[in-house]
């Protein structure tokens, strides 16, 4: 709803009620009447939508019904076991979690953020039902940052249903913060983000308790019948006859299975950081919804170190680099797909070198395979049933195609093209085939988020027995690569069977187990994380932490016994069949290979993403499209510059020349700016010694030009040997 212009003006801070009936000239600064910080739209809309109070009532009525039953229930005595053995009496159906960390400390009872109730998450303020197993968490860790970004979620969402008197549809925490979609009739701006920030200021300073409630369907349908959009939810996802619970904080009442903080005093700080459009349930086809996401900590000092980590964060951003750098850019006529420039193709094709290298040590086979199949090859390998939306597909000659969105299924007929023996395994197939995927529009996001792109995809065909030496290769080659190339840390998750997936539990069991039997002997630290596993598969995913401490999932290794037996893949194994008469061999058994998907940078386009924000455009040596820059003194050794280019040029180094008529100080300042790895600056006296002055942009010593040149043979040598220790790099150092 809009301002009325009749009884609002703007006193050039805010929106303010014009003059009373008396004719008193209206305030130049706000005081009780004000009603908005700023911007074109009053805080709250009025009047408030009808739907808050209807939910109201009926939560009330439903509240009052349920705190009778939970009043009735027995109270008896129970155990609470702690994480370090302890055992608290308690009572049933009286004591809560909170009760138990306030007898601890009262520091923890003011830090813990939720608990977990024999290995289920659980609201601290919710009576325990029987003896249990307790463990208090708070922000610091996983599970207690994404409860504590939910409830946050909660907060924002009730201010937007304030402001713009909306229709909430999803909000969940996410890796860094939290988002909430929603539907209106206006789009979301950022003049909109103080009054947000200004109302979930006065949710959180109320305190306002979160209330569990459990809701049969049919009475969730009337609490929601105003929202078309939990209305589907609750239909979908919701067996008739069966039950779901809400959570109330303040006049928010929400579709929610929780847990959620105590109450809203927990959130020492919260702010807005952006919004978008989106479709409900990410689908084109439906409604377009506008999505508002956020960030919220248990302490203003976290959200001040969080700004700053974003500002520097922004001076990184691959988007800005890419521009300033010429490395990529984006058009409309091909949205979600780069256009490399001569810079950033450099850099696209090093990554790519650096992986077939490592291959030919690692006895890697690299293949090509086509970018069009059939869509018979998706309905065999099971990706059509699951995953056809995501792809682009379309008819020729009356037959359904699609581009590829991946390269297994391919490798697959690979590897049954012909008959294979036990002596060819293990067989490791790698491609760098081009891959599409048809991401929503609204999802594409620079070079992290697109629809064309490719990877350092391999599939290795292995026999059991070999799946703990092959899963050992897979992280020493994850070492290599992000430790010792690029210097990043690591950590690694098994996410195990999901709730759709292909295949037998027994068989999900075994590969789940042999993939626990890995990570066990890898000798790295690892979490569980369950229901997370591909459709045909579990996998082991991992992220890699950067120079500014972010996490990006690039890497996986997925084990899968489905595709090769969708397929029908078999080889020739040792095993023998026996004549029983003769006691003589008459054949061999034949066998399915295992085949374990595996990904090291992943997409090439989002390493390129990550590496960029990661060296914030100062590029290793190695990697980069700006090694050497040749700076002559004056026009006079314009000559020589370009013939030391051309030689450094012909050694296979990157290099250009800066015959420009701008001042000696202003092309080395220009280099400097570009992030040039050297910088030759020569003259006469260069010339004279067929010689060049180096500075390195390591090296700060090398920043004014020395007295004696380095003689141009002895430079080459170096620079060559630079490139000669590519694999010798620690971090991306070039000394």
């Amino acid at each position: 709803m809009k301002r009325d212009d009749a009884e609002w003006q703007w006193n050039g801070y805010c929106w303010q009620r014009r003059a009373d009936a008396d004719g008193k000239a209206p305030r130049k600064t706000p005081k009780k009447d004000v009603v908005v910080v700023a911007g074109e739209f009053p805080l709250e809309f009025t009047p408030r939508p009808e739907y808050i109070q209807h939910r109201i009532r009926l939560f009330d009525q439903l509240k009052e019904a349920h705190d009778r039953e939970i009043a009735a229930k027995p109270r008896v005595p129970i155990k609470v076991t702690l994480p370090d053995g302890r055992d608290i009496d308690g009572t049933a159906w009286e004591t809560t979690p909170m009760d138990i960390a306030k007898s601890l400390s009262k520091s923890l009872s003011e830090r813990v953020v939720i608990s977990k109730v024999d290995g289920v998450l659980y609201d601290l303020t919710r009576p325990l039902e029987a003896s249990c197993k307790l463990q208090l968490l708070d922000f610091e860790q996983d599970e207690g940052k994404m409860v504590f970004w939910h409830s946050s979620a909660h907060v924002m969402g009730e201010s937007c249903e304030l402001h713009y008197g909306c229709h909430l549809c999803i909000g969940p925490p996410i890796e860094e913060g939290f988002y909430y979609e929603m539907s209106m009739e206006r789009a979301v701006s950022q003049a909109d983000y103080p009054a947000i920030e200004a109302l979930s200021a006065r949710t959180i300073k109320e305190k306002q308790v979160f209330q569990r409630l459990v809701v049969s369907k049919e009475n969730l349908l009337k609490m929601f019948q105003h929202n078309k959009y939990k209305m589907h939810i609750i239909n979908d996802k919701i067996p008739d006859g069966t039950s779901t619970t809400v959570y109330r904080c303040g006049p928010l009442i929400d579709l929610c299975y929780g847990p959620h903080i105590p109450d809203t005093g927990r959130i020492k700080a919260l702010a807005v950081t952006k919004n978008s459009s989106s479709y409900f349930l990410g689908d084109a086809k439906n409604d377009s919804l506008q999505r508002i996401y956020g960030i919220s900590f248990p302490d203003v000092k976290q959200m001040k170190e969080y700004k700053q980590f974003m500002e520097e964060a922004a001076k990184r951003d691959h988007r800005k680099i890419g521009v300033e750098q010429e490395l990529f850019f984006f058009h409309d006529l091909s949205p979600g797909s780069a256009f490399w420039q001569p810079n950033g193709a450099i850099v696209y094709n090093n990554l790519i070198e650096l992986q077939k290298d490592e291959y030919r040590k690692r006895g890697f086979k690299e293949v090509i395979t086509p970018n069009m199949y059939n869509s018979k090859l998706w309905v065999t390998s099971g990706h059509w049933q699951n995953y056809h939306e995501d792809m682009f597909s379309f008819e020729v000659e009356k037959e359904t195609f699609a581009l590829k969105p991946m390269n297994c299924p391919g490798h697959c007929l690979m590897f049954g093209h012909r008959d294979r023996s036990y002596r060819d395994l293990p067989l490791r197939f790698a491609d760098f085939g081009v891959l599409h995927r048809n991401e929503a529009s609204g999802a594409l996001s620079g070079l992290t988020r697109v629809r064309r792109f490719q990877q350092d995809d391999a599939h290795i065909f292995c026999t059991l027995d070999q799946l703990t030496s092959e899963m050992a290769g897979c992280f020493d080659f994850l070492k290599h690569v992000y430790e010792n190339m690029f210097g990043f840390t690591w950590s690694m998750k098994l996410s195990t069977r999901p709730e759709k997936f292909l295949g037998e539990i027994e068989t999900w069991d075994k590969a789940e187990a042999i993939l626990t039997d890995a990570l066990n002997q890898s000798g790295y630290k690892w979490e569980l994380n369950p229901g997370d596993g591909a459709f045909y598969g579990p996998k082991i995913d991992i992220k890699l932490t950067d120079a500014v401490r972010r996490n990006h999932q690039c890497a996986t290794i997925q084990l899968d016994f489905q595709l090769p037996e969708r397929f029908k893949l078999q080889y020739v194994s040792e095993e023998g069949i026996m004549d029983l008469e003769t006691g003589k061999r008459v054949g061999s058994v034949m066998k399915r290979p295992v085949m374990i998907h595996r990904a090291i940078l992943g997409s090439v386009e989002r390493m390129c993403a990550i590496l960029t924000e990661n060296y914030a455009g100062k590029w290793p040596f190695w990697l980069s499209p700006f090694q050497v820059v040749i700076i002559p003194v004056s026009a006079a050794a314009f000559k020589y510059a370009e013939r030391v280019r051309d030689e450094l040029h012909e050694a296979g180094l990157n290099v250009e020349s800066d015959t420009s008529d701008l001042t000696l100080n202003k092309k080395i300042r220009n280099a400097e700016v570009a992030h040039f790895n050297f910088i030759f600056v020569v003259g006469a006296e260069e010339e004279k010694n067929n010689a060049v002055n180096v500075r390195n942009r390591d090296d700060p010593a090398s920043k004014s030009k020395g007295e004696s040149p380095v003689r141009f043979a002895e430079t080459i040598c170096f620079i060559l040997g630079e490139v000669s220790s590519l694999h010798e790099v620690q971090g991306g150092t070039e000394d």
